[in-house]
Formats: C-alpha cells, sequence, structure tokens
C-alpha cells in the first residue's frame, strides 16, 4: 500500500516505517474481526499501532533521557507486537501475517539502532 506521507513525517524512518506498519496493522486486525479472533484483533491493534505513537511522540521529548524513554516504550510495544503476530503466524487458519513480521524486523533493528546511539550521546 502506498500513502503520502506529511511534510514531518518525510526524511524521519522511523515514523515512515511506523506509520505504514500501523496501517498494515488495522489491515490486517479487520481481517481478523472479520473471522471474529476479536481477542487478538485487539491486542495486535493497540500494540501494534502504538509503536508509531511513541515514536512521534518521543519526536518532543523534553530531554535525551525522556527520549530514549519514550522509544524504549516504542520497542517494548514492537516486542509485544512480534509475539502476537507469532501467535497468529502459528495458528495455521489464521491470515497470513508474515508480511508484517518482516516489516517488525526492520522496526526492531531500527529502534534498537536509536536507543543505542542515543545513549552515547
Amino acid at each position: 500500500m502506498e500513502y503520502t506521507f506529511s511534510e514531518k513525517y518525510k526524511n524521519n524512518v522511523i515514523l515512515e516505517k511506523t506509520f505504514k506498519f500501523s496501517i498494515g496493522i488495522v489491515l490486517y486486525a479487520e481481517q481478523l474481526e472479520e473471522k471474529r479472533k476479536y481477542v487478538l484483533s485487539r491486542q495486535i491493534l493497540k500494540a501494534g499501532t502504538s509503536i508509531g505513537a511513541n515514536a512521534k511522540e518521543a519526536q518532543n521529548a523534553e530531554s535525551t533521557a525522556d527520549f530514549i524513554h519514550k522509544m524504549k516504550i516504542a520497542l517494548k510495544e514492537a516486542d509485544e507486537t512480534e509475539y502476537w503476530l507469532f501467535l497468529c503466524e502459528a495458528i495455521s487458519h489464521y491470515p497470513d501475517c508474515k508480511h508484517l513480521l518482516e516489516e517488525l524486523k526492520g522496526i526492531l533493528k531500527i529502534l534498537n539502532k536509536i536507543i543505542s546511539s542515543s545513549k552515547r550521546r
């Protein structure tokens, strides 16, 4: 899916990737809802969309420590999302989520890099 990002998201890789990922998560959650998989749908929707929300919130951090803290929350949400997606992947009659897991792998790498490089400042 192609989306035109606002100027605030351009040139900010983590915001672009997490926003795009959130769109994919919403669409996947809708697929789960259609199959009446309400519990996992809600868990995935909450955790998956909060990754980008926390990364966005970090852009207005009051200090480096606050920025790192908000990015760590985004990382925790990404880890939780990965768990729920692994669970969906393990259940044969659930919709395919491999594409989301691939996107998430890249997001996790970026978040870890942002956190580690921010700590060195």
